[in-house]
């Protein structure tokens, strides 16, 4: 007869992860994590106190799956590591951008996240109003674009299915001469992909924010 893995609070967040990619937010509740477990509903709270602890336990998850900037890494190189990571998890797990806003107690790993990201700029001279600055505004790239790539209505790192959609599109288009040219230039080659301008729009930013830092370092802030 085989022997039944007992549960643990890694293995409930392990089983609370797959629920949630296959059916996403709405679809995370203790009876489906027992489910998913092939036990009763009540054996959680044996190793999670609530649906809200786990709804955390699960936010923590997805932070502990980003890699972080190592000690000695340079602030650009150690913040495009960071971004695309996050950008990796994001898309991977298209339930966590919601679940991350509707939580408010930070674990171990979310806090660990932020503590990396703001060590790698400090150790490389930002000011700590500079390194708010930076790390709200690639925040704010990283989810907005993941958010995008999660809701287009066709698969952002394929060509082809860009550039049909664009040929769908274009003849409602006529009228908006600025969206036309745009749609046409981006998809004209058939070699468009929305998922490969995550590097150039990050590189933006990471120009501006190496523009500031050396301004700050000429002011002697």
């Amino acid at each position: 007869m085989r022997t039944r893995e007992p549960l643990s609070e890694a293995r409930i967040i392990e089983a609370a992860v797959r629920v949630a990619d296959a059916g996403g937010y709405t679809a995370i509740s203790m009876r489906n994590v027992g489910k998913e477990l092939g036990v009763e509903a009540m054996s959680l709270y044996h190793h999670v106190t609530s649906k809200d602890a786990l709804l955390d336990a699960l936010v923590d998850s997805v932070f502990a799956q980003i890699e972080l900037p190592g000690p000695g890494m340079p602030w650009r190189e150690g913040m495009r590591l960071r971004a695309a990571s996050a950008r990796n998890v994001l898309v991977s797990h298209p339930w966590a951008l919601t679940l991350i806003d509707s939580r408010a107690t930070p674990g171990p790993a979310l806090l660990r996240h932020h503590d990396a990201v703001i060590g790698c700029l400090r150790r490389d001279g930002f000011s700590i109003e500079l390194a708010a600055q930076a790390f709200s505004v690639i925040d704010a790239y990283v989810y907005g674009f993941a958010l995008t790539e999660r809701n287009l209505p066709f698969d952002p790192d394929t060509s082809d299915q860009a550039v049909d959609f664009a040929a769908t599109v274009m003849p409602a288009l006529v009228d908006y001469p600025h969206l036309f040219e745009l749609v046409q230039h981006l998809t004209g080659s058939g070699k468009y992909s929305f998922s490969n301008q995550f590097t150039k729009g990050l590189d933006i930013i990471l120009d501006e924010l190496g523009h500031r830092l050396r301004t700050e370092a000429e002011r002697g802030d």
